[in-house]
C-alpha cells in the first residue's frame, strides 16, 4: 500500500500531472484542492502522509497554507511546488516547514525523489 497523498494546486492540469506520475508509482491519491484554504481543511480531514502544495494561489498561497498545517501537524511532510524557482521562495518556503521544493514543469524523477525523501 503506497502513501496517502495530498495535491494543491490552483491549475487542475498540474494536479492531473502530478496525480498521474504518482498514481504510475504506487502512491495513493486521496484528495485534491485548488487553493490553501481547502487544503487545510482537506488535511485535517484525510490526514495524508504527504502533500504537495503549490505556492501561488487564489484566497491563500501556498507558504500561508504550509504554517496552518504544520500548527495542525507539526511532523506533516509537504513538498512545495512552483514554476517558480526564485529563491527567496524557496526559503520562505522551507522555513514554513516544507521538506523539498519541486519547479514546473515537472520531471517524474525529480518529484518521485522529493517524494521518497519527504517520506523517509
Amino acid at each position: 500500500m503506497g502513501a496517502r497523498i495530498l495535491i494543491v494546486d490552483d491549475a487542475a492540469f498540474m494536479r492531473m500531472m502530478i496525480k498521474d506520475i504518482l498514481t504510475k508509482n504506487g502512491y495513493e491519491i486521496v484528495g485534491e484542492a485548488e487553493n490553501g484554504r481547502v487544503a487545510i481543511e482537506k488535511y485535517k480531514e484525510l490526514q495524508p502522509h504527504l502533500t504537495t502544495m503549490d505556492i501561488t494561489m487564489p484566497e491563500m498561497d501556498g507558504i500561508t497554507a504550509v504554517k496552518e498545517i504544520r500548527k495542525i501537524d507539526p511532523k506533516a511532510n509537504i513538498i512545495m511546488c512552483s514554476a517558480m524557482g526564485q529563491q527567496a521562495m524557496v526559503i520562505d518556503a522551507i522555513q514554513a516547514g516544507a521538506k523539498d521544493f519541486i519547479v514546473k514543469p515537472f520531471q517524474p524523477d525529480r518529484v518521485l525523489e522529493a517524494v521518497r525523501k519527504a517520506l523517509s
